[in-house]
């Protein structure tokens, strides 16, 4: 009698030979998909407490976000002491804001101290939850060596993060715009620019730092602010996270950092920056959205060397870019700073429980992290690094109280 074939194996075999030539079987306690921060942080809580895991990536490198889609100049925009992973400090010599190089490193020496092997250049295609077995099938396909794998996992993370993918809007006639659109994900440096007129799409981090690296170093630079938005210093943030940390009300600490921050940079709102009615911390807590901080883009523009616009109407004759005042220009490149999505939803098949549509997680933070059948969250609470390790941990411990209680694998 010939064995049956599973939905996976199904699906596998629906592809052509060229695309697949072989196809492996292995049973796992722990899947954990992704291995940038997230994925890594819970692979060490997992080994702390000896419980096993696989870990897998589609990039050929762990971290791939911080060193393939970031700009050359970028920092750290939270103090280090709220942006460790678990179980290991940072270095004691470490700046307060770390370059993303040293960020980089300190990845490396993680993967190293938790002797952590992630099978990179291994994406997941297709994930469902199977009733009989109580487990997760999980189709994925190692590029390099043209293998498919189906795994069995009794618990799965989600480690991906919010950031798979960059989004760049639909604008009428960006199709045919004859200059340079890049996502923001893809800018490393003003070199690549010198003597061009650039147009930043995008008022978040990326946008107004991208803004000021060009407008700094002499390219003609403009930048579309389309929402509201708060402006803030490093340090600012770090007095409104410790006030919170020490207890006072958030709306307090808001207070006492918007007020701090009026005196520093004054009325924006001439220049076109005007502030949410919201305070920033209450803000970043409630919708995800983060302060802008600032690296001397306001001051800039200010002077005018950064000239501002409001949202784009479509692209006209060429090179030209109408706005919606009616005001009409020309640029040579588009940087489009227009965030991230999540790509989970297109791989994982029964995870209602645990996101919603856009592939974030359905419950606010603190309860965000976990759905039914053992199947988890890490960093996709929109709090980046920050709130990686209270995910790694929680999911970690939870893995491991349920393993205890349950019968061998």
């Amino acid at each position: 009698m010939s064995k049956a074939i599973s939905p996976i194996q199904e699906h596998c075999f629906s592809f052509t030979s060229s695309q697949v030539k072989k196809l492996a079987m292995e049973k796992v306690l722990v899947l954990i998909v992704g291995a940038g921060p997230s994925g890594l942080a819970v692979a060490a809580c997992l080994s702390q407490l000896s419980i096993p895991y696989c870990i897998v990536e589609r990039e050929d490198c762990s971290a791939s976000l911080w060193r393939k889609r970031a700009y050359d100049r970028l920092k750290l925009h939270l103090a280090k002491e709220f942006c460790e992973l678990p179980h290991m400090s940072y270095p004691c010599d470490t700046p307060t804001y770390m370059p993303r190089e040293q960020f980089v490193r300190y990845v490396d020496a993680y993967v190293d101290h938790f002797n952590i092997f992630p099978k990179y250049n291994t994406s997941v295609e297709s994930c469902k939850y199977d009733e009989v077995s109580n487990c997760w099938d999980v189709m994925a396909h190692d590029q390099v060596r043209d293998l498919v794998i189906e795994y069995t996992a009794r618990f799965l993370v989600v480690a991906t993060g919010e950031n798979s993918e960059g989004v760049i809007p639909e604008i009428p006639g960006l199709h045919d715009f004859p200059g340079e659109v890049i996502h923001s994900s893809n800018y490393k440096s003003w070199n690549d620019y010198a003597g061009k007129g650039v147009l930043v799409v995008g008022c978040g981090n990326s946008g107004m730092e991208i803004a000021y690296d060009l407008a700094n170093h002499g390219v003609d630079t403009s930048i579309v602010i389309r929402s509201p938005m708060h402006v803030m210093t490093k340090e600012l943030i770090n007095l409104g996270m410790k006030l919170v940390n020490w207890s006072f009300p958030m709306k307090f600490a808001d207070f006492i950092i918007v007020t701090l921050a009026t005196v520093r940079f004054g009325d924006l709102s001439k220049y076109g920056i005007v502030r949410p009615n919201m305070g920033p911390l209450l803000l970043k807590a409630k919708t995800g959205r983060s302060s802008v901080i600032d690296v001397g883009t306001t001051e800039l523009i200010k002077k005018g060397v950064i000239k501002v616009h409001g949202p784009i109407s479509c692209i006209v004759r060429g090179n030209s870019v109408k706005f919606e005042d009616g005001n009409v220009r020309n640029f040579h490149s588009l940087v489009f700073a227009t965030g991230y999505k999540s790509t989970a939803n297109l791989w994982l098949k029964d995870g209602m429980s645990l996101l919603n549509d856009n592939g974030i997680p359905k419950r606010a933070f603190p309860n965000h992290w976990k759905g039914e059948n053992g199947l988890y969250c890490v960093g996709m609470a929109m709090r980046g690094l920050a709130g990686i390790s209270h995910d790694a941990k929680k999911v970690a411990a939870d893995i491991k109280s349920i393993v205890d209680s349950m019968g061998p694998f």
